[in-house]
């Protein structure tokens, strides 16, 4: 059985915020593939020694690479702390990976609050949890 992959995303007033949750996590973390956009991905990959593949700058279409990775189903939760009161230019792909997760059922969380919630939930760490994948062939 493969890894299951986990996205870290964060916008620059964030990016403290999601570096300090992950190394409060980084135990429940690790098993993971990591995957972030670029400038998050290595922010926590120097400051946490985890081994997180780097997509492209949010703004430069990384949240559009995440966002063909959910619906591949090759993602299993995404971890997005977005910046609600600072809008950015690529906002409408920020929307769209967001809008995807509902789509393809995907676990989001866009605060620590969340997140902490979901990577302490049994659920989280079980290997053999499958999520349920809706079949829009139907």
């Amino acid at each position: 059985m493969t890894a299951r992959t986990v996205a870290l995303v964060a916008h620059d007033h964030k990016k403290a915020e999601l570096l300090q949750w992950v190394k409060q996590h980084r135990a429940l973390l690790a098993p993971f593939n990591l995957v972030a956009t670029g400038t998050t991905g290595k922010l926590i990959s120097d400051e946490t020694g985890l081994t997180v593949h780097r997509y492209k700058s949010g703004p430069l279409g990384g949240d559009q690479q995440i966002g063909a990775l959910i619906a591949e189903n090759k993602l299993d939760a995404l971890f997005f702390f977005w910046d609600p009161l600072n809008p950015a230019p690529h906002d409408p792909d920020v929307k769209a990976l967001l809008r995807l997760c509902s789509v393809w059922n995907v676990p989001v969380a866009c605060t620590p609050a969340t997140a902490d919630l979901v990577v302490t939930s049994p659920l989280f760490s079980d290997a053999g949890h499958q999520r349920l994948v809706p079949d829009y062939g139907k």
